[in-house]
């Protein structure tokens, strides 16, 4: 089987560039016998970014550059010549993209706007030259400081996708067909269970040249928050949806019953989830006559909009779009469109290529230097 494109989950090594070191020169020319100190300060090290780039809709770029290195700061100069500052790396990644740490699994970051960007490592201050350090009683210093060392980190980035409203329900409940009937996305489609294996976004055109965004996320069993089926790794997709259209087939044996498992494993994978938008929506309802209909209408959860729909013969298909977009364009819609990130549990998570995760040995890092400790934040001493 080919090995799939979307990745959504990704562990990376990042390392910014350390300061360089100031210069401890003295001024010597020709007839000036005595310069005093000249000593340029070091450049900073490079930092490294995150940002938001909508032309990414996966993580697969950052899949085979798996260690990003910003360059050091270079060392001042003579004539109280700077040095260069090292060269900032910026990691493209797509919109909705969390970063949490490797080691402990503590949330650092969210990236959720095309061009956003956030800073993951700071760069090292350059060192000052030895010209910062004269005085009227030392008017010769001889040492300057050295740069600030890099900063590193092994961070974990977890795609969570984008979209409006997303398709919840039990493997085969007509997900995947509904997405491929109101859009122009092309989803697999089969008679067995767990046919979609990662998730499809589509544009749902309405009327007036408007539109939203409807994500089918794979299919959820009984005990997919503890870590059955598909487990956890597509859950998280939901957590960015805006409104949640729970499918369930209309020749199930327990509508109510199999739409309150499909709400407990949300819960229990996020409390959160709670406070969304839900809507519930029975799908092949062409097997359904107009009885049969306004029985099973009398035993749906309360307090939840519902409609019959069928994906086959197109029927409710425009009522559902108008409820959907009814619902999207609330007044009080969006304040329960916040998302609360929490703390990852770093060693139940498995990566698919961890064994080949390793560091690669960069010359630039000079392990014989040693670094004076120096207090950055006094005050310069007068000239």
């Amino acid at each position: 089987m080919a090995e799939s494109n979307f990745v959504d989950y990704v562990k990376i090594y990042c390392r910014s560039g350390k300061g360089g070191r100031g210069s401890s020169h003295f001024r010597r020319e020709k007839y000036i016998p005595k310069g005093g100190p000249d000593g340029g300060d070091g450049g900073r090290g490079g930092h490294v970014y995150l940002r938001g780039n909508r032309n990414y809709w996966t993580l697969l770029h950052l899949r085979y550059e798996r260690h990003i290195f910003a360059t050091s700061g270079e060392s001042g100069g003579a004539k109280r010549s700077s040095g260069k500052d090292g060269q900032d790396r910026i990691i493209e990644v797509p919109c909705g993209t969390v970063v949490y740490d490797a080691e402990t699994g503590e949330y650092i970051c969210d990236v959720m706007e095309d061009g956003q960007q956030v800073m993951l490592l700071k760069g090292g201050r350059g060192g000052q030259g030895n010209t910062h350090f004269k005085t009227s009683t030392n008017q010769a210093p001889r040492y300057s400081q050295p740069g600030e060392p890099a900063q590193e980190r092994q961070v974990i980035l977890q795609l969570k996708l984008l979209a409006d409203v997303g398709l919840v329900g039990f493997p085969n409940a007509g997900k995947s067909t509904l997405l491929s009937v109101v859009s122009a996305a092309k989803p697999k489609i089969a008679n067995y269970p767990f046919t979609t294996l990662e998730p499809n976004l589509g544009i749902v055109s309405y009327r007036d040249n408007r539109s939203f965004v409807m994500a089918d996320i794979p299919g959820i069993i009984e005990g997919a928050s503890e870590g059955k089926g598909l487990g956890l790794r597509f859950l998280r997709h939901i957590e960015r949806n805006s409104l949640l259209l729970f499918m369930i087939p209309g020749d199930a044996d327990d509508i109510r019953k199999e739409y309150e498992i499909l709400h407990n494993e949300l819960v229990k994978y996020n409390p959160d989830l709670l406070e969304k938008r839900r809507i519930l929506a029975i799908t092949k309802s062409d097997l359904l006559d107009d009885e049969l209909i306004e029985g099973l209408s009398q035993d749906l959860p309360e307090g939840i909009p519902y409609i019959f729909i069928s994906a086959v013969t197109g029927m409710g298909i425009n009522e559902l779009k108008d409820l959907l977009w009814k619902e999207l364009n609330r007044e009080d819609f969006h304040d329960v469109e916040k998302v609360v990130h929490k703390n990852i549990d770093v060693s139940s998570l498995q990566l698919d290529d961890d064994e080949d995760f390793i560091f690669s040995v960069d010359d630039d890092l000079d392990d014989d230097e040693e670094y004076e400790v120096y207090d950055w934040d006094d005050d310069e001493p007068e000239a």
